[in-house]
């Protein structure tokens, strides 16, 4: 199990401590006497709580690895891994990635950086089931990034947050000084042709501004890179897309249906993105 592997930089979520193998090789323990069971699909659950119910769900994450594993958003992926290689990481760097999903992403870093450590983290039981597999380098571990996250301090050189939530005082904390925050975030134009026809949730106005403002007190900008291309979907593709993210908690099967119906296909959608850079500021 890839998670045997980082015991070293995870914490138990209720003291801190540092957590260790038990003697049966069954549950990691800290010197407290908090335990948690390896799940036999390889993850760790160290949430601490019941599951909350915006989780991402079993459909939801098999829609997403039929999209990503397809190629998709392959660009994103690429870029993200090149910024990831490109800030110091090498060969004993550990990297992580939160709200990691299916562990796409992360894997694809780790291919990039060789030798190189990650932590998938993600709140889904779901997802950290399925990013577990992802990679013979990625340790799946499920936790809430809103909470203290069961990370020690200090040790990772790369934290990617992917459409995902972030958690500026606890990425900070856990990042080394040298170390680099990726936040990939969608632009206006992303999906914008399907966000009428299929209700899609719409994207914050001043997205980035409010970017700057939820990190600035703990990180500065060190560069922002646009990935923009377009894509001709199929019926089907079209429906993973739309069922792979929060969408899925607001549409159901028959509106997704329907306005699936009313499009061509193929259906040539915009992706587009801003991956930008951040420094962690020093005290």
């Amino acid at each position: 199990m890839a998670i045997l592997d980082q015991l070293d930089v995870l914490a138990c979520p209720h003291c801190g401590g540092p957590l260790s193998l038990s003697s049966d090789g069954r549950a990691v323990r800290c010197a407290n006497g908090h335990s948690f069971d390896l799940a036999r699909q390889g993850y760790l659950n160290l949430l601490g709580s019941k599951q909350p119910r915006n989780a991402d769900t079993g459909p939801m994450i098999a829609a997403r690895d039929h999209f990503l594993s397809a190629g998709h958003y392959q660009p994103i992926a690429e870029r993200l891994s090149a910024l990831a290689a490109g800030s110091g990481s090498g060969a004993d760097s550990r990297l992580l990635d939160t709200g990691t999903g299916t562990g796409y992403y992360l894997a694809t870093m780790l291919d990039r950086i060789t030798g190189a450590r990650g932590v998938g983290l993600d709140v889904s039981v779901a997802a950290a089931r399925h990013a577990a597999r992802a990679h013979p380098r990625l340790a799946a571990v499920v936790a809430d990034v809103w909470q203290p996250l069961p990370l020690r301090d200090g040790q990772f050189d790369v934290v990617s947050s992917v459409f995902a939530p972030r958690n500026a005082e606890e990425f900070h904390r856990v990042l080394k000084p040298t170390g680099r925050l990726l936040v990939v975030s969608p632009e206006p134009e992303h999906l914008a042709e399907l966000r009428e026809p299929l209700g899609l949730l719409s994207i914050e106005e001043a997205k980035s501004d409010r970017l700057e403002a939820a990190l600035s007190g703990r990180f500065e900008a060190d560069e922002a890179v646009r990935v923009q291309f377009e894509s001709a979907l199929d019926g089907a593709t079209l429906s993973d897309l739309v069922r792979m993210g929060p969408n899925a908690f607001h549409l159901d099967e028959r509106a997704i249906a329907q306005g699936l119906r009313g499009l061509p296909v193929p259906f040539t959608v915009t992706v587009a993105v801003t991956i930008s850079v951040w420094a962690p500021r020093r005290p």
